[in-house]
């Protein structure tokens, strides 16, 4: 049930803080505080459950949910399936740990607060079942359904184009959806589920019965025309999905029929659909351009959500379901793929370089290491994937802590330019500490989480099969670029003789401006600590991640 409750448990605590009275105002961010530490909990216990050396999915819990017999048109199946592997958990504990510093960040929202957490909430119930979902009808629920609190909190909460920036977020984001959406439909009517397809045919009288060889009997019944239409059984099982054997003969997306459509084979049509769709979450370029926007106007705690959380979704994506349904796609177009990902890269770094904003320059290096993701896994290695795995999660920590330190200052001043700041480093030590590490582990630099993620990404590129050695020299460009940028901040904010733009005008040459509160180091010492502890001790990422990359790596070994 540990998935189960880390899917539930938000999502009623969403509903208490809806129903609790709206004078209760100091009691709503407890609510949340509780269910966020709760989560934090369930996701320690499942990581510290996990058998690292078991490659397949595990806390499995599969419960029958809809089942509707369509006569000739076979066997309608949706089951409630959740389940965790070693791609699947560091993202569930890393978004644990992000959900519960938007609490602590959120902690002086005072506008709307029953709205507010109501939604939060929400919003973490539905990432949870993104990355826990093994039936894609239910991924493809709590994927659409982040569209509603994440829409409402950059609207309501958000800066003075919040409107403009929430509606451009939730078009971008629709689209990717509704392009998942024809393709779920597609591998749907495409796929059987060889469990449930046995019982319905008589090969066993119940699922319990079900072994290797059964499956391997009905899937040879159904490649040779041997079962009947109406015994078959359609789902979204991701784990049926995966597997070319339970593809229908004839159908759309059968790998064997190859229909063409626009001059596309039908499958690799399906694969860049379904790759748009999670590149415009990830984002690539040039997909991304709803980002920044989304960043500068959203409220810290949701640009830390948004950063930390939302953006590995896109990754995740396309390692569960667009290059595992379908591998061919993947290794046709790796070079494509590798190339987007290069591109996102310097970009993404050359933009970050040219802002005079702090949140947008943050915003724009997202893209730029997101696109480390795109060309990890884009290079088909060991190496490569586990680094964009590891790379979303270093990422998710540094970004949460850079866009706290943006907020830290605007709290303060309510501006976020660059120039507006000199000489942080006498006016607050510890903030200057702290963001010295966010920066320095942002950049690569040997020692934070930050270096590992592009290295093993950029190895993976230069040694795979797939990609041209010269995608890996532009892509280090990335890191060149992330210090160009990171350190012209530090060195314009930081140093020199202490002045703040907003208070320049007051009669006093002293500039004051308070160091970091104790709720503020509370949100920030921690992510300077995992940034730390992970650049030091990377097998704590690796370890859940190797045997499960590994065994799905196996679909695209070359012949």
């Amino acid at each position: 049930m540990i998935l189960s409750l880390l899917i539930f448990i938000p999502l009623i605590g969403s509903l208490v803080v809806a129903l609790l009275p709206e004078r209760q105002t100091g009691l709503f961010r407890w609510v949340a505080l509780a269910v966020t530490l709760v989560e934090l909990v369930l996701a320690g216990m499942a990581w510290a459950g996990f058998d690292k050396a078991e490659a397949g999915y595990q806390f499995l819990q599969q419960v029958d949910w809809i089942t509707l017999p369509l006569g000739n048109l076979g066997v309608v199946s949706i089951d409630y399936l959740v389940g965790v592997d070693g791609i699947s958990l560091p993202l569930v504990v890393l978004s644990a740990v992000v959900m519960l510093i938007g609490v602590i960040s959120s902690w002086r929202m005072t506008h709307r607060q029953k709205a507010y957490y109501s939604l939060y909430l929400l919003l973490t119930g539905t990432i949870m079942g993104c990355f826990v979902a093994l039936d894609f009808f239910l991924f493809f629920l709590f994927f659409e359904f982040m569209l509603l609190p994440m829409y409402f909190l950059i609207g309501l909460w958000g800066g003075p184009r919040r409107e403009y920036a929430s509606i451009k977020f939730f078009l971008y984001t629709l689209l990717g959806s509704l392009l998942i959406l024809l393709v779920m439909i597609a591998l749907y009517l495409s796929v059987m589920d060889p469990v449930s397809t046995a019982v319905v045919a008589g090969l066993v009288s119940d699922s319990s019965e079900v072994t290797d060889e059964v499956i391997r009997s009905i899937q040879s019944f159904l490649q040779n025309g041997q079962l009947n239409t109406s015994q078959v059984v359609h789902t979204f099982d991701m784990r049926y999905l995966a597997d070319g054997r339970n593809y229908l003969p004839n159908t759309f997306l059968n790998p064997a029929a190859e229909p063409i459509v626009l001059g596309l084979p039908a499958r690799m049509l399906a694969f860049w659909a379904i790759f748009i769709g999670f590149a415009i979450k990830l984002p690539i370029v040039p997909l991304h351009t709803w980002l920044p926007d989304a960043h500068v106007e959203a409220p810290t705690p949701v640009s830390v959500i948004l950063a930390g959380v939302l953006l590995k979704i896109g990754g995740y994506g396309f390692i569960r379901i667009a290059w595992d349904f379908f591998p061919d796609g993947a290794a046709q177009y790796a070079q494509v793929l590798a190339g987007l990902g290069v591109l996102s890269i310097v970009y993404g770094g050359l933009n970050a370089l040219a802002q005079a904003d702090l949140k947008k320059m943050i915003a724009y290096s997202s893209v730029s290491h997101m696109g480390f993701v795109l060309l990890g896994v884009a290079s088909l290695t060991a190496e490569g994937v586990n680094g964009a795995i590891y790379q979303m999660v270093s990422h998710g920590i540094l970004s949460a802590m850079l866009f706290l330190i943006v907020g830290v200052v605007y709290d303060r001043t309510h501006d976020r330019r660059i120039e507006s700041y000199r000489g942080l480093l006498q006016l607050m030590p510890q903030y200057a500490t702290l963001t010295a590490i966010a920066f320095f582990g942002s950049l690569g630099l040997p020692g934070f989480s930050g270096f590992v993620g592009e290295l093993f990404t950029l190895m993976g590129s230069f040694q795979s099969e797939w990609l041209p050695g010269w995608f890996t020299a532009v892509a280090t460009l990335g890191i060149l670029l992330a210090a160009a940028y990171f350190l012209w901040t530090f060195q314009r904010m930081f140093f020199g003789s202490p002045w703040v733009g907003a208070f320049a005008s007051e009669s006093s040459n002293e500039f004051v401006i308070a160091d970091l509160t104790l709720r503020e180091r509370l949100m920030l010492i921690p992510l300077g600590a995992m940034a730390l502890v992970l650049g030091l001790f990377p097998n704590l990422v690796f370890n859940l991640t190797n045997a499960t990359v590994t065994q799905w790596l196996t679909k695209f070994a070359v012949e």
